[in-house]
Protein backbone atom coordinates (compact mmCIF):
# COMPACT_ATOMS: atom_id res chain seq x y z
CA UNK A 1 0.00 0.00 0.00
CA UNK A 2 1.37 3.32 -1.06
CA UNK A 3 0.79 6.34 1.54
CA UNK A 4 1.65 10.09 1.93
CA UNK A 5 4.41 10.31 4.62
CA UNK A 6 5.03 13.86 3.69
CA UNK A 7 4.23 17.01 2.41
CA UNK A 8 5.67 20.41 1.28
CA UNK A 9 4.81 23.73 0.26
CA UNK A 10 7.43 26.34 -0.75
CA UNK A 11 5.55 29.63 -0.96
CA UNK A 12 8.30 32.03 -2.25
CA UNK A 13 10.52 30.73 -4.99
CA UNK A 14 13.70 28.37 -4.25
CA UNK A 15 13.35 29.10 -0.25
CA UNK A 16 12.73 26.81 2.68
CA UNK A 17 10.16 24.68 1.91
CA UNK A 18 7.36 24.33 5.29
CA UNK A 19 6.27 20.55 5.52
CA UNK A 20 2.50 20.42 6.57
CA UNK A 21 0.49 17.54 7.37
CA UNK A 22 -2.39 18.80 5.38
CA UNK A 23 -2.43 21.16 2.04
CA UNK A 24 -5.42 22.44 0.42
CA UNK A 25 -5.32 21.92 -3.46
CA UNK A 26 -5.92 25.34 -5.93
CA UNK A 27 -6.57 25.41 -9.56
CA UNK A 28 -2.30 26.23 -9.85
CA UNK A 29 -1.06 23.50 -7.25
CA UNK A 30 -1.06 23.70 -3.13
CA UNK A 31 -2.39 26.95 -1.80
CA UNK A 32 0.61 29.21 -1.17
CA UNK A 33 2.46 27.05 -3.06
CA UNK A 34 5.25 29.77 -4.91
CA UNK A 35 2.55 32.09 -5.08
CA UNK A 36 5.67 34.73 -4.75
CA UNK A 37 9.23 34.76 -6.14
CA UNK A 38 12.26 37.29 -6.05
CA UNK A 39 13.51 38.71 -9.46
CA UNK A 40 16.36 40.09 -10.77
CA UNK A 41 16.49 43.73 -11.97
CA UNK A 42 16.01 41.88 -15.67
CA UNK A 43 12.51 41.02 -14.05
CA UNK A 44 13.92 37.44 -14.09
CA UNK A 45 13.51 34.70 -11.53
CA UNK A 46 15.91 34.02 -9.02
CA UNK A 47 16.75 31.07 -7.87
CA UNK A 48 19.16 28.72 -5.75
CA UNK A 49 21.07 27.94 -9.00
CA UNK A 50 22.55 31.20 -9.10
CA UNK A 51 22.18 32.26 -5.03
CA UNK A 52 22.47 29.17 -2.81
CA UNK A 53 22.10 31.41 -0.01
CA UNK A 54 17.93 31.43 -0.27
CA UNK A 55 18.15 28.08 0.80
CA UNK A 56 18.71 29.64 4.51
CA UNK A 57 15.75 32.03 4.22
CA UNK A 58 13.30 29.96 6.47
CA UNK A 59 9.44 30.51 5.26
CA UNK A 60 6.48 30.39 7.79
CA UNK A 61 2.80 31.08 6.90
CA UNK A 62 0.89 32.81 9.61
CA UNK A 63 -3.27 34.32 8.98
CA UNK A 64 -1.99 37.60 7.75
CA UNK A 65 1.70 37.17 6.68
CA UNK A 66 4.66 35.44 5.69
CA UNK A 67 7.61 35.78 7.94
CA UNK A 68 11.06 35.05 6.10
CA UNK A 69 13.84 34.36 8.93
CA UNK A 70 17.19 34.09 8.08
CA UNK A 71 18.34 30.27 9.13
CA UNK A 72 21.70 31.73 10.66
CA UNK A 73 21.62 35.04 11.82
CA UNK A 74 18.01 35.13 12.26
CA UNK A 75 17.18 38.11 10.83
CA UNK A 76 13.20 38.65 9.90
CA UNK A 77 10.71 40.21 7.98
CA UNK A 78 6.96 39.80 7.81
CA UNK A 79 5.45 40.44 4.62
CA UNK A 80 1.78 40.79 4.31
CA UNK A 81 -0.29 38.07 2.05
CA UNK A 82 -1.80 40.72 0.60
CA UNK A 83 0.77 43.12 -1.36
CA UNK A 84 0.66 46.66 -0.52
CA UNK A 85 1.85 48.13 -3.99
CA UNK A 86 -0.99 48.11 -6.98
CA UNK A 87 1.99 47.60 -9.46
CA UNK A 88 1.97 44.58 -12.31
CA UNK A 89 5.12 43.91 -14.09
CA UNK A 90 5.67 41.41 -16.85
CA UNK A 91 8.15 38.79 -15.08
CA UNK A 92 10.51 35.54 -16.28
CA UNK A 93 10.05 32.08 -15.81
CA UNK A 94 12.67 30.16 -18.05
CA UNK A 95 10.72 30.28 -20.93
CA UNK A 96 7.56 31.48 -19.73
CA UNK A 97 6.31 35.86 -19.39
CA UNK A 98 3.32 35.99 -17.42
CA UNK A 99 2.23 38.72 -15.06
CA UNK A 100 3.32 39.54 -11.27
CA UNK A 101 2.65 41.80 -8.52
CA UNK A 102 5.42 43.99 -6.76
CA UNK A 103 4.96 43.10 -2.46
CA UNK A 104 6.09 46.12 -0.96
CA UNK A 105 9.55 48.10 -0.87
CA UNK A 106 10.18 47.13 2.99
CA UNK A 107 10.03 43.57 1.18
CA UNK A 108 13.04 44.63 -1.84
CA UNK A 109 15.22 46.39 0.44
CA UNK A 110 14.67 43.01 2.94
CA UNK A 111 15.88 40.53 0.37
CA UNK A 112 18.56 43.46 -1.69
CA UNK A 113 20.43 43.62 2.00
CA UNK A 114 20.03 40.06 3.18
CA UNK A 115 21.44 38.27 -0.39
CA UNK A 116 23.82 40.98 -1.34
CA UNK A 117 22.22 41.20 -4.71
CA UNK A 118 19.53 43.59 -6.59
CA UNK A 119 16.42 42.43 -5.94
CA UNK A 120 12.44 42.40 -5.69
CA UNK A 121 9.81 40.24 -4.37
CA UNK A 122 6.96 39.93 -6.68
CA UNK A 123 3.31 37.84 -6.14
CA UNK A 124 1.13 35.95 -8.83
CA UNK A 125 -2.56 36.93 -8.71
CA UNK A 126 -5.95 35.34 -9.21
CA UNK A 127 -6.08 35.87 -12.42
CA UNK A 128 -2.14 35.03 -13.80
CA UNK A 129 -2.92 32.06 -15.71
CA UNK A 130 0.56 30.43 -15.89
CA UNK A 131 0.01 27.34 -18.53
CA UNK A 132 2.15 24.13 -18.68
CA UNK A 133 3.88 23.04 -21.24
CA UNK A 134 1.33 21.40 -23.86
CA UNK A 135 3.43 19.26 -25.00
CA UNK A 136 3.04 17.05 -21.52
CA UNK A 137 -0.16 18.41 -20.33
CA UNK A 138 -3.67 19.49 -21.33
CA UNK A 139 -3.99 23.04 -22.71
CA UNK A 140 -5.86 24.63 -19.34
CA UNK A 141 -3.15 23.32 -16.69
CA UNK A 142 -1.78 26.15 -15.09
CA UNK A 143 0.74 26.61 -12.68
CA UNK A 144 2.31 28.71 -10.04
CA UNK A 145 6.24 29.88 -10.30
CA UNK A 146 6.86 27.02 -9.76
CA UNK A 147 9.90 25.79 -12.61
CA UNK A 148 7.23 24.44 -14.90
CA UNK A 149 4.03 21.70 -13.41
CA UNK A 150 2.10 22.20 -9.92
CA UNK A 151 3.59 19.21 -8.02
CA UNK A 152 6.73 16.79 -7.87
CA UNK A 153 6.01 13.13 -6.32
CA UNK A 154 9.22 11.26 -4.78
CA UNK A 155 8.91 7.89 -3.43
CA UNK A 156 10.60 7.57 0.17
CA UNK A 157 12.48 4.13 -1.04
CA UNK A 158 14.01 6.01 -4.21
CA UNK A 159 15.80 7.89 -1.49
CA UNK A 160 16.67 5.42 0.39
CA UNK A 161 18.03 3.12 -2.56
CA UNK A 162 19.84 6.52 -3.39
CA UNK A 163 21.11 7.23 0.30
CA UNK A 164 22.50 3.28 0.22
CA UNK A 165 24.69 4.38 -2.37
CA UNK A 166 26.14 7.45 -0.59
CA UNK A 167 28.99 8.04 1.75
CA UNK A 168 27.11 10.33 3.34
CA UNK A 169 23.31 10.10 3.45
CA UNK A 170 21.09 13.73 2.33
CA UNK A 171 18.02 14.33 3.20
CA UNK A 172 14.49 14.50 0.59
CA UNK A 173 15.13 18.60 1.00
CA UNK A 174 17.86 18.53 -1.41
CA UNK A 175 14.69 17.41 -3.99
CA UNK A 176 12.21 19.76 -3.02
CA UNK A 177 9.19 17.81 -3.61
CA UNK A 178 5.87 18.42 -2.99
CA UNK A 179 4.75 14.61 -2.11
CA UNK A 180 6.30 11.95 -0.66
CA UNK A 181 5.74 8.73 -0.27
CA UNK A 182 5.99 5.23 1.70
CA UNK A 183 5.63 1.62 0.06
CA UNK A 184 6.16 0.63 -3.29
CA UNK A 185 9.51 -0.04 -4.79
CA UNK A 186 12.74 2.34 -5.31
CA UNK A 187 11.91 4.59 -8.75
CA UNK A 188 7.78 3.44 -8.49
CA UNK A 189 6.97 6.73 -9.04
CA UNK A 190 8.50 7.39 -12.40
CA UNK A 191 5.93 5.27 -14.50
CA UNK A 192 2.75 5.93 -12.29
CA UNK A 193 0.03 7.66 -14.75
CA UNK A 194 -3.38 8.10 -13.23
CA UNK A 195 -3.45 8.42 -9.59
CA UNK A 196 -5.92 9.37 -6.83
CA UNK A 197 -5.13 11.10 -3.44
CA UNK A 198 -8.63 11.39 -1.42
CA UNK A 199 -10.70 11.72 -4.41
CA UNK A 200 -8.22 14.31 -6.06
CA UNK A 201 -6.69 12.87 -9.33
CA UNK A 202 -3.49 13.65 -10.17
CA UNK A 203 -0.92 12.21 -13.96
CA UNK A 204 1.86 12.28 -14.25
CA UNK A 205 3.49 13.58 -17.29
CA UNK A 206 7.42 14.21 -16.96
CA UNK A 207 10.06 12.54 -15.29
CA UNK A 208 12.04 15.57 -13.23
CA UNK A 209 15.40 16.60 -14.61
CA UNK A 210 17.52 17.44 -12.02
CA UNK A 211 19.83 20.46 -11.81
CA UNK A 212 22.59 21.77 -9.33
CA UNK A 213 20.40 22.30 -6.65
CA UNK A 214 20.41 18.89 -5.47
CA UNK A 215 24.18 19.41 -4.81
CA UNK A 216 23.12 22.28 -2.37
CA UNK A 217 23.01 20.85 1.10
CA UNK A 218 19.90 23.10 2.83
CA UNK A 219 21.13 23.56 6.00
CA UNK A 220 24.34 25.64 5.46
CA UNK A 221 24.24 26.44 1.65
CA UNK A 222 27.20 24.83 0.98
CA UNK A 223 27.35 22.70 -2.12
CA UNK A 224 29.44 19.08 -3.32
CA UNK A 225 29.42 17.04 -6.17
CA UNK A 226 26.70 14.52 -4.14
CA UNK A 227 24.59 13.30 -5.09
CA UNK A 228 24.66 14.35 -8.43
CA UNK A 229 27.61 11.84 -9.11
CA UNK A 230 25.91 9.26 -7.97
CA UNK A 231 22.67 9.97 -9.60
CA UNK A 232 24.70 10.35 -12.57
CA UNK A 233 26.01 6.82 -12.74
CA UNK A 234 22.33 4.81 -12.96
CA UNK A 235 19.77 7.63 -13.03
CA UNK A 236 20.82 9.07 -16.60
CA UNK A 237 18.95 9.50 -20.05
CA UNK A 238 19.56 11.56 -22.48
CA UNK A 239 22.24 12.98 -20.62
CA UNK A 240 19.91 14.27 -18.02
CA UNK A 241 19.59 13.34 -14.36
CA UNK A 242 16.07 12.06 -13.43
CA UNK A 243 14.83 11.80 -9.98
CA UNK A 244 11.14 12.64 -8.85
CA UNK A 245 8.37 12.78 -11.71
CA UNK A 246 6.15 16.09 -12.08
CA UNK A 247 2.36 15.81 -11.86
CA UNK A 248 -0.49 17.26 -12.97
CA UNK A 249 -4.14 17.64 -11.53
CA UNK A 250 -8.08 17.92 -12.11
CA UNK A 251 -10.28 19.17 -9.33
CA UNK A 252 -9.45 20.96 -5.94
CA UNK A 253 -9.43 19.79 -2.51
CA UNK A 254 -7.74 18.60 0.68
CA UNK A 255 -5.04 15.79 1.08
CA UNK A 256 -3.05 14.53 3.99
CA UNK A 257 -0.22 12.39 5.45
CA UNK A 258 -1.38 9.57 6.10
CA UNK A 259 -3.77 9.84 2.84
CA UNK A 260 -3.54 5.97 0.26
CA UNK A 261 -1.89 6.53 -3.00
CA UNK A 262 -4.37 4.56 -5.43
CA UNK A 263 -2.52 4.15 -8.78
CA UNK A 264 -4.72 2.91 -11.65
CA UNK A 265 -2.59 3.05 -14.81
CA UNK A 266 0.80 3.78 -15.47
CA UNK A 267 3.24 4.96 -18.60
CA UNK A 268 5.23 2.13 -20.61
CA UNK A 269 6.43 5.37 -23.02
CA UNK A 270 9.86 4.82 -23.50
CA UNK A 271 10.58 8.59 -21.46
CA UNK A 272 9.68 7.38 -18.09
CA UNK A 273 11.54 4.19 -18.62
CA UNK A 274 15.07 4.86 -17.08
CA UNK A 275 17.22 1.25 -17.18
Amino acid sequence: MLRISELYIYPIKSMAGIKVDQALITDRGFEYDRRWMLIDAYNRFISQREVAMLALLNVSISTSFLMVEHSLNHTLINIPLIPVKQQFIAVTIWDDTCIAQLVSDEADNWFTNILGINCRLVYMPDNTKRFTDPRYTNKDSITSFSDAYPFLIIGQSSLNDLNKRLSNAVPMNRFRPNIVFTGGEPYQEDIMNSITINNVNFNGVKLCARCNIIAINQSDASSSKEPAKTLASYRTKNNKIYFGQNLIHTGTGNIAVGDELLVSTVHNEDRFIIA
